[in-house]
């Protein structure tokens, strides 16, 4: 991996460990903060500062981005990851809905490499995902008693692939036009699509200094800052790798789980984040520049 790919990988994982934080943000919303009315507020704040952040940067170019089918793509994709997310964790709960969640979308994306982009990941994606996959259930099956509920699973995994689909919608609008574009235009119409749950759910709790401070912070940092950041590695990367370094999400809500909530961290858990560390260090690993052919280009 030369310097220029490790950096943008960096900025992809830093995504990931910023929206780790987004589960230990929720335990400290109101009480009346209903799971919708947090995800369309975010997208709502995250929307709405990428827009200004771009603006004031002038990168606000390329108005035909909104005639790209890939726009609308991401964006619908977007709102629908949101929605099924947090449905499903409401349904079989935090752990079971967040691993089958993240688990399922870098194997969504994999596919989507092969079948849309007709890029073969390779053998060492295929082994640092396992890995890391199987690191994310012990995670969580050593956190204590799991709610297992069909219909939440299912959701899960629609999360799963929505996910998927945005990230590939990103990675295809990203060759044209900033990341700050990208980001901004695809959640400002995803934040559209989800403004009638404003409408619905009741916002009583935004007039809480609390209520302010977490939807400011899922709003700003895990979605503004994290989905620029997350946006800017995936255009030095390939998809199937993006989706895979998110594997690190759920290890860091773990981790401010100890810290921050007090929950116990047993020993399936820490072996299950071993296995994600050691899924995400296979997948930093390259050969030598010398031996590098184009027979290996597919190893990548």
């Amino acid at each position: 991996m030369d310097h220029k790919e490790l950096r943008y990988s960096l900025m992809a994982l830093l995504g990931a460990i910023l929206w780790g934080t987004i589960g230990t943000a929720q335990h400290f919303a109101p009480e009346e903060a209903t799971p919708l009315s947090i995800g369309a507020v975010r997208l709502a704040i995250g929307g709405g500062a990428i827009m200004l952040y771009a603006f004031l940067r002038g990168k606000l170019v390329g108005r035909e981005m909104f005639s790209k089918v890939s726009t609308y793509i991401g964006a619908v994709s977007m709102a629908s990851a949101q929605l099924t997310f947090f449905v499903a964790v409401k349904l079989t709960g935090v752990a079971m809905g967040t691993v089958v969640a993240i688990g399922s979308a870098p194997i969504f994306a994999g596919l989507i490499s092969i079948i849309v982009n007709k890029e073969v990941p390779g053998f060492k994606w295929l082994a640092s995902t396992m890995v890391s996959v199987i690191g994310c259930i012990l995670l969580v099956m050593g956190r204590g008693a799991l709610l297992i509920d069909m219909n939440g699973i299912l959701l899960a995994l629609g999360s799963g692939f929505f996910y998927a689909v945005y990230t590939a919608a990103t990675k295809n609008l990203l060759g044209d036009y900033s990341p700050e574009m990208v980001t901004g235009v695809i959640f400002t119409i995803g934040a559209l699509i989800l403004s009638p749950f404003l409408l619905i759910y009741s916002l009583d709790w935004l007039k809480t200094p609390q209520g302010i401070g977490v939807a400011l912070h899922l709003g700003l940092v895990t979605s503004a800052f994290a989905y620029i950041i997350f946006s800017y590695g995936l255009s030095g990367i390939k998809l199937h790798k993006a989706a895979t370094l998110n594997l690190a999400e759920p290890v860091t809500a773990a981790l401010l789980g100890v810290f921050f909530l007090k929950e116990g961290l047993s020993v399936l858990s820490g072996l299950g984040m071993g296995l994600v560390f050691t899924g995400l260090l296979i997948l930093s690993i390259s050969r030598p520049a010398k031996k590098k052919n184009k027979t290996l280009g597919m190893i990548e």
